[in-house]
């Protein structure tokens, strides 16, 4: 497969905030393009309920997580009724500097039988292997998997 490359820019508004989109969705006619970011309220200065770069990374990573299960869910033919992904990062003092360190994922997929438990368990697992956010990172990623019966 050859290389994709992802846009995305950022630029100043005021204190410690910022607005960021991706020139790349100007063409396919969506309205909400920007996303508000800022600095964690943990720091001085920051700036509670706007997402920081530490939520977006966690995002990320719960995003590509459901995206892949998506794929691996699909071309396993599993039969699921939902998929939800709770996600938690944390940041901390490695070597006296900061990085995030560590991403808890806790996936839950719903099915309709109790037959498909052990196939769902098994696309889950695919998708821990095969998720490209979760191969670029330094932080370990580390994951609960849930399934369960409607």
């Amino acid at each position: 497969m050859e290389a994709h490359y992802y846009t995305v820019k950022v630029a100043w508004s005021r204190d410690r905030r910022g607005m960021m989109w991706s020139p790349e969705f100007d063409t396919h006619g969506t309205t909400n393009k920007c996303i508000e970011v800022a600095t964690p309220p943990e720091f001085p200065k920051g700036v509670a309920g706007v997402w920081s770069p530490e939520h977006l990374l966690t995002g990320a990573v719960s995003s590509c997580f459901m995206t892949t299960f998506l794929a691996v869910a699909e071309h396993s033919k599993l039969a699921f009724t939902s998929f939800s992904c709770h996600a938690q990062g944390k940041l901390d003092t490695v070597d006296g500097k900061l990085q995030m360190t560590e991403i808890l994922l806790t996936p839950s997929v719903y099915i309709e039988s109790a037959d498909d438990r052990e196939k769902a368990l098994r696309v889950l697992a695919k998708t821990e292997q095969a998720c490209p956010i979760t191969h670029s990172l330094k932080a370990a990623v580390k994951v609960t998997m849930v399934v369960e019966t409607r």
